[in-house]
């Protein structure tokens, strides 16, 4: 039953982002990105989840909301699954995301990323792409919205971690904005490069913001064990109480971080 549960799933909601890709690819030249917004966040994206729920019974539930900034702030996520890119900013409804600029090559929806007002960022660019990055993300966050980053650059499968990049630690020494972290548990439930969407709770948690003043290395030291140590907890609770959680984490425990 859940293969076809998820397969009714994907195919509803890949049509919804085709859909929604073409019409913002059609419109977003000639309106305004806060139409655009509305259309994801509070329109295609709500639906989505909705049928994620009715369908695969996977429900999101979002906790530390308490430390949600009403103004601009950068919100540093563990990356597990789709899931944080599809859905994080039906919640962050200000918010935008830092990607990596081959995304944009994407017919449909690498070009509605862009439009959407995200921020591309040439990985392979050195201190260059960095300034680049440095000075889009001032201009988000000086019209009051805020950004969403991974700081490994990439998924990573549950329980495991890949190093922290720098340029999460270049925005925050150079950007008076809370640095939000945010954990986890997505990849227990939407695996990457899986059609498969188990039944459970996915949680979104966001954690206080990190303190100022840090030094690099410090930064990122305790950005990683705020969130890896938060994820590991959202994990084991998965286990206890959902058994596929329990054979997905034990599945990825020897395995190495990304494919």
């Amino acid at each position: 039953m859940i293969y076809l549960r998820s397969l009714i799933f994907n195919i509803l909601a890949y049509s919804i982002l085709l859909v929604g890709c073409a019409f913002t690819c059609v419109i977003g030249l000639f309106v305004p990105k806060r139409w655009i917004w509305v259309l994801w966040n509070d329109g295609l994206l709500v639906v989505s989840r909705n049928l994620l729920k009715l369908i695969c019974g996977l429900e999101i539930e979002v906790r530390g909301r308490e430390n949600i900034v009403k103004g601009g702030a950068i919100y540093a996520s563990k990356h597990q699954s789709a899931m944080e890119t599809y859905y994080l900013t039906s919640y962050l409804k200000n918010a935008t995301f830092i990607f990596k600029k081959e995304l944009t090559h994407v017919p449909f929806f690498g070009w509605a990323v862009k439009l959407y007002g995200s921020v591309p960022v040439d990985r392979s660019g050195g201190s260059r792409a960095m300034k680049d990055m440095l000075f889009h993300a001032k201009q988000l966050l000086a019209g009051g919205q805020s950004i969403i980053i991974f700081p490994e650059g990439t998924r990573t499968k549950p329980g495991q971690t890949l190093p922290y990049k720098p340029g999460v630690a270049f925005l925050y020494q150079n950007i008076d904005v809370p640095v939000i972290p945010v954990a986890v548990n997505t990849g227990l439930f939407w695996e990457k490069r899986s059609f498969l969407r188990h039944p459970g709770k996915i949680i979104f948690e966001f954690l206080p913001p990190m303190p100022q003043g840090l030094d690099k290395k410090a930064f990122l030291t305790e950005l990683q064990q705020r969130i890896e140590k938060k994820c590991a907890a959202l994990n084991e609770e998965s286990a206890r109480n959902y058994p596929q959680a329990k054979l997905i984490l034990e599945k990825y425990s020897h395995s190495d971080a990304k494919d």
